[in-house]
């Protein structure tokens, strides 16, 4: 397979044997996590977390490897002084890569674009509007994730369920008409205005919400399902502490 070095980063993250070859066979790939102990991107999370979700589905499809830690929410390990020493927030997801500690999701996302790359909007433009998306997602699409919690995790009073669910509904008929005769939200090619907003809907049936009725949006989700190295959360989160080589693909 083609090995493709887009900046430094990437270089980085490659085993020093590997740099300056055109090709890098499978089996070399074992030794990944041992050769990258000072540069490997670490992220704690939680399986059942959307916010989880984005940053490491970033990272599979951009095929970089990383370190996972699990963060147990159902017996409260994120509040729990570990946990609070490097988030204060006491919550998922937290990135951890050369002497920084990253929390907040999208703060995630637009730190993994700005330094590798990969995902990122082609223009000055298009790299703001990427970002507009992120705020408008931790406004409007956070509702699909609020919907999903009181109906799985946390009930409520039905008063409580028909404040956000029609928000909820609003903002996936937000997303299907901003897809209207578009494939991406940005430009023309998947960035982390994609992979934020779909990563934080991911989870819709399991609060009864559908892309069923839009159709724009059912084919956005067919694009970003095709991609390689797409995986749905609880085929792609382990529960358990694992290290994740990912190898860098073509398609990046």
């Amino acid at each position: 397979m083609r090995l493709r070095v887009k900046n430094r980063l990437d270089m980085d993250l490659l085993p020093a044997s590997t740099i300056g070859n055109t090709h890098c066979r499978r089996q070399d790939r074992s030794s990944w996590g041992a050769q990258m102990t000072d540069e490997r991107l670490v992220l704690h999370g939680s399986f059942t977390s959307s916010s989880t979700y984005k940053p490491m589905l970033y990272l599979a499809l951009a095929g970089l490897p990383f370190s996972f830690r699990t963060v147990n929410l159902k017996i409260g390990v994120q509040k729990q002084p570990e946990h609070l020493a490097i988030n204060r927030y006491g919550q998922v997801p937290v990135l951890r890569h050369r002497g920084l500690v990253l929390v907040m999701s999208n703060v995630i996302l637009d730190y993994l674009a700005r330094t590798t790359g990969h995902f990122e909007a082609a223009t000055e433009q298009d790299r703001w509007r990427a970002r507009e998306w992120l705020a408008w997602e931790n406004d409007a699409i956070v509702n699909v994730a609020r919907v999903r919690h009181f109906h799985r995790f946390r009930a409520v009073e039905p008063a409580v369920m028909a404040f956000f669910r029609p928000a909820a509904e609003a903002a996936l008929d937000f997303i299907d008409k901003s897809l209207d005769g578009r494939q991406w939200l940005v430009g023309d090619r998947c960035t982390i205005a994609d992979i934020g907003c779909w990563g934080r809907m991911v989870f819709m049936a399991e609060g009864g919400l559908s892309l069923d009725s839009r159709p724009n949006a059912r084919a956005w989700r067919d694009r970003l399902t095709a991609l390689p190295g797409f995986a749905l959360p609880y085929d792609l989160i382990p529960k358990k502490d694992a290290e994740l080589p990912r190898y860098p693909t073509d398609s990046v």
